[in-house]
């Protein structure tokens, strides 16, 4: 999928296309990684996880899944730093409580740069821990934004989808999390 711009968030996860999941966990999303050619930078990306619910929120602030917190207290999410150019949030989607409707996984920027500064942000899903991809996308039409919605994993009924998202916001993480759900006045 491709696309994305700069606004408010209505709702924590907007829709994408998407792709279903066989029945494997964990499944776990890989991002931000710079495709061949692509704009490099340097500068920090955070990638965090928003477990929430059919209201679009956190169940409680512990569901925002992100460096200073890398696993949630169910350990069904985790962020796992895969070096300098690649972080990985780990999703245990068999054992998410019944009450998630989604896992939402985002980037953030830090500072004056922007995703339009970085370039095209590729991302992948796989299920299992070393397993190769089965689904694949390119994040390439950022311009201002600084906060990026990059995949998320939906529950239909008894299935999980992971998503393609590419739904950028100008303002920081802060506000992206507080959209969620959670307080971050910590």
């Amino acid at each position: 999928m491709t696309g994305a711009h700069a606004g408010s968030p209505d709702t924590c996860c907007p829709g994408a296309a998407s792709w279903t999941c066989p029945r494997i966990d964990p499944w776990r999303c890989r991002g931000p990684s710079r495709p061949p050619g692509a704009q490099q930078t340097d500068c920090e990306i955070d990638i965090v996880a928003f477990v929430v619910d059919e209201d679009e929120q956190v169940s409680f602030d512990e569901d925002f899944v992100f460096y200073g917190a890398p696993e949630n207290p169910a350990g069904t999410v985790r962020v796992l730093g895969d070096g300098p150019t690649e972080q990985t949030v780990d999703v245990r989607l068999g054992a998410l409580p019944p009450s998630t409707r989604r896992v939402v996984v985002a980037a953030a920027i830090d500072g004056a740069l922007t995703v339009g500064d970085i370039g095209a942000i590729q991302i992948t899903a796989a299920p299992g821990t070393s397993a190769a991809p089965l689904a694949q996308s390119t994040l390439d039409a950022a311009t201002t934004e600084r906060t990026m919605l990059l995949a998320e994993f939906c529950r239909r009924g008894p299935l999980s989808r992971p998503r393609a998202v590419g739904q950028g916001y100008d303002h920081g993480l802060g506000t992206l999390a507080h959209g969620c759900g959670a307080d971050v006045s910590d």
